[in-house]
């Protein structure tokens, strides 16, 4: 049985949701202890939860202790990944997203093609967004062989979330391809999304993209950005988010949700300036897509290699997870990550 103690290095919810998607794909059994022991609100909430019955109920196994405000499960994974269509409702504005990527590793080993349809929150603090999902890791993971389409049907905020996504994953035909991206290159490219619900009165989606444009013009780029209105969502809410790529590949990404008391402009700010951050740090990846790669190079078969704009407890977490749960080897500087792949196959 794999041992994990939940309150270690970052000790968030990303621990618990790794963990889990790992001991899936290896079909190892696991107790997971301590779980977010440190957060204000410990042990499982309505997402955490919702991700581990997912993963459960994708390869037939079993639970035990999975429940609201728990801080100790065992989890016993089936013996098959089916594939097949699955439909999730968090409950909350949880992470639709945070499930999304606990679900695309074992979907990418899946005996047939997966398609998720997935109810919850889609843009929030603390969490991805569905547009660098979208539009920063899924283009990277296509580098590495994967085919994964994604949608979204309609925004969720906090706090009521029944934002909807859809996603499907295809299995791959042999093994992750290791990602080489030691240069970041010149920026050829910046676009971005500015995302406004019910709040078109207040023009908030068109001063976030005037006020991001403003801010990377004084540095000497040029972005191209959307302005959508949306009145689908059941509540307000807005996002912003900026995609820079390189003539070497290299693609980061920034964004920031909207919040009571948040001005339009003070999110293009920070989102702007998150952005710039990491392109001055020669990055290759975005400071969020640096933790976010570490669980697929592990499973790829052969050595990744590439520059982040700092280390992070992220980064620390999936580190350790990926040595200690698939044996994988790796390497760290202050602004460098290096994954030797175990090349699995279920």
């Amino acid at each position: 049985m794999i041992e994990i103690d939940g309150s270690v290095h970052s000790g968030s919810g990303t621990i618990l949701r790794y963990a889990v998607a790992l001991a899936t794909l290896l079909k190892e059994p696991l107790h997971l202890v301590r779980i977010r022991a440190g957060r204000e609100k410990p042990g499982l909430r309505p997402q955490h939860l919702k991700a581990v019955q997912a993963c459960c109920s994708f390869s037939e196994g079993s639970l035990e202790g999975a429940r609201a405000g728990s801080q100790e499960i065992s989890y016993y994974p089936g013996p098959l990944l089916k594939g097949g269509n699955f439909h999730w409702d968090i409950g909350t504005a949880g992470s639709t997203t945070m499930l999304a990527y606990t679900l695309l590793p074992i979907a990418l080993f899946a005996k047939a093609p997966c398609h998720f349809s997935i109810i919850g929150g889609l843009f929030q603090d603390f969490a991805p967004s569905f547009f660098h999902l979208q539009k920063v890791l899924i283009p990277t993971l296509k580098k590495m062989g994967a085919r994964i389409e994604i949608e979204m049907v309609r925004p969720g905020y906090i706090p009521q979330g029944q934002g909807h996504i859809q996603m499907s994953v295809y299995p791959i035909s042999d093994f992750l391809k290791p990602l080489s991206m030691p240069e970041q290159g010149k920026v050829t490219q910046i676009e971005g999304m500015a995302l406004a619900s019910h709040l078109e009165k207040d023009k908030v989606a068109q001063r976030m993209a005037l006020r991001g444009q403003k801010i990377l013009a004084a540095k000497g780029y040029e972005a191209k950005i959307d302005i959508s209105n949306d009145q689908t969502s059941v509540q307000k809410g807005a996002a912003f988010f900026l995609r820079a790529q390189t003539d070497k590949g290299c693609i980061l990404g920034a964004d920031q949700a909207g919040k009571l008391g948040r001005r339009a402009e003070t999110i293009a700010e920070f989102v702007a300036a998150s952005l710039l951050e990491d392109l001055a740090a020669n990055a290759t990846v975005d400071r969020h897509l640096a933790d976010q790669l570490i669980l697929f190079a592990a499973l790829a078969q052969g050595k990744s290699r590439y520059s982040i704009p700092f280390l992070t407890q992220h980064v620390e977490s999936n580190l350790w997870l990926v040595e200690i749960i698939l044996g994988a080897k790796t390497q760290k500087g202050e602004n460098n990550l290096q994954v030797e792949g175990i090349g699995f196959q279920p």
